[in-house]
């Protein structure tokens, strides 16, 4: 495997990456596999367990709302722990032990996921396996500023997309063939196989494209302090807080733009099923189009490696919030599945590159030796992304609008985070 890895580091694609930058780019590889089965999969091998008429089962939508229940808990987890994790991490020599204990202890619990047979087992173990690896996210997105230089900031966090969206899909493909011979389907396999075969190549995946990282990491900047307590961490977050909000504006107005971007960016992305069943389009033609969203973003992703190299970040961002104003002016044609398919097409041109950029951008206009815990507060925002926009479509929909015209109403997200976003641009000018 080693090898291999060294022979992909020498290829065409990825030579000009150091050996540092490229590690950090395989870990979005490796870690995009569990979120592709959090999407996808995970949700049907839940209800495989959690469903039934016997003593320790629930009905559908009990089953449906727990498993939302536990989304919505890891979510307020992660907000509450990602920038005391972010902080703490900051500190000399830190970072790595942070990062290594919520990789490993991800991975482990994505194992025993797939051997839990009780659903409420079942729930707790995808919790802790997602607040880890939502934690280790946090961390090593703060880690861009150790790896590479200012300027390849925008290059190596869009490849780590990028290659994110292609390598999600090799243990996908498996989990998927594992799916579909299990007892739901074809039923060669027997559920408890099935889910574990899943389970299990997700895990190893997710282990063995991390490993470079981890032997490859070194912190560069980081706080000097010999001894913290809670107390000191919560008031050195407040205080940061505080500044941000009085001090760092171009911060404080790019955080702002940011969560109503990213909103509605996330709300299409969880609600792209949701929007082709309430049209009466073909299920299985929705999930092969989302499929082949991930390539499309792929190629995205790396189009836009070559505008960086013309273009600001902050004008690439701006290109892919505009895309995202005509996606939603587009949804009110939507009515086939051609029309869907035009809507995923679009969505996977601009997905990994806003998040990618986004994050770059982040990355350079924050003190670097506290990228950990600034990274924590971005999370708080990124995390939060799609309530806001989730609740519009709602109001929207319990009010008698199609779903065409809910969708459309997500625009104004995008024009007040373009508007935010460019206010942020300008501060460096007004001081």
């Amino acid at each position: 495997m080693k090898s291999l890895l060294a022979a992909l580091n020498n290829t065409k694609v990825f030579k000009d990456l150091t050996p540092e930058e490229f590690s950090w780019v395989l870990y979005d590889v490796g870690n995009s596999a569990f979120i592709m089965l959090s999407c996808s999969l995970i949700p049907i091998w839940f209800k495989g367990v959690a469903i039934g008429t016997g003593a320790g089962h629930i009905s559908s939508d009990e089953a449906t709302a727990f498993y939302s229940m536990a989304i919505s808990v890891v979510t307020v987890i992660v907000a509450l722990i990602g920038p005391i994790v972010g902080t703490l991490s900051d500190h000399r020599d830190k970072k790595k032990i942070f990062f290594t204990s919520c990789v490993f202890l991800g991975i482990i619990g994505c194992v025993f996921t797939g051997f839990a047979s009780n659903w409420v087992l079942f729930l707790v173990l995808f919790v802790v396996t997602k607040v880890c690896y939502s934690a280790s996210l946090t961390i090593y997105d703060s880690m861009l500023g150790d790896i590479t230089r200012e300027e390849r900031m925008d290059k190596v966090s869009s490849y780590g997309y990028a290659w994110g969206y292609i390598g999600s899909c090799i243990p996908f493909t498996v989990a998927l063939i594992a799916y579909v011979l299990g007892p739901d389907m074809v039923g060669i396999l027997p559920d408890n196989i099935s889910k574990f075969i899943g389970f299990g190549v997700t895990a190893l995946w997710w282990l063995v494209v991390t490993l470079p990282l981890l032997k490859n990491y070194k912190q560069k900047n980081y706080v000097e302090r010999d001894k913290i307590t809670v107390k000191q961490t919560f008031s050195k977050i407040f205080s940061t807080l505080k500044k941000i909000a009085t001090e760092d504006k171009k911060v404080l107005f790019f955080l702002i733009a940011f969560f109503l971007y990213i909103d509605g960016v996330g709300t299409i992305i969880d609600n792209c099923i949701n929007i082709g069943t309430d049209l009466n389009l073909n299920t299985v033609g929705q999930v092969v189009f989302l499929l082949a969203t991930q390539v499309v973003a792929f190629i995205g992703s790396l189009f836009f490696v070559k505008l960086s190299k013309k273009y600001s970040t902050v004008q690439l961002i701006s290109a892919c919030i505009c895309g995202y104003f005509c996606i939603c002016l587009y949804a009110l044609t939507l009515k086939t599945l051609f029309h869907f398919a035009v809507l995923a097409f679009g969505v996977g041109c601009f997905q990994g590159s806003i998040q990618s950029l986004s994050r770059s951008y982040y990355s350079k206009i924050i003190p670097p030796e506290n990228s950990g815990e600034y990274f924590g507060i971005y999370d708080i925002f990124s995390k939060g992304a799609s309530f806001l926009g989730s609740a519009v479509i709602a109001v929207v929909k319990l009010a008698g609008g199609s779903i065409n015209f809910a969708v459309a109403c997500l625009a104004v997200f995008f024009a007040l985070g373009f508007v935010f976003l460019r206010i942020a641009d300008k501060q460096d000018d007004l001081n």
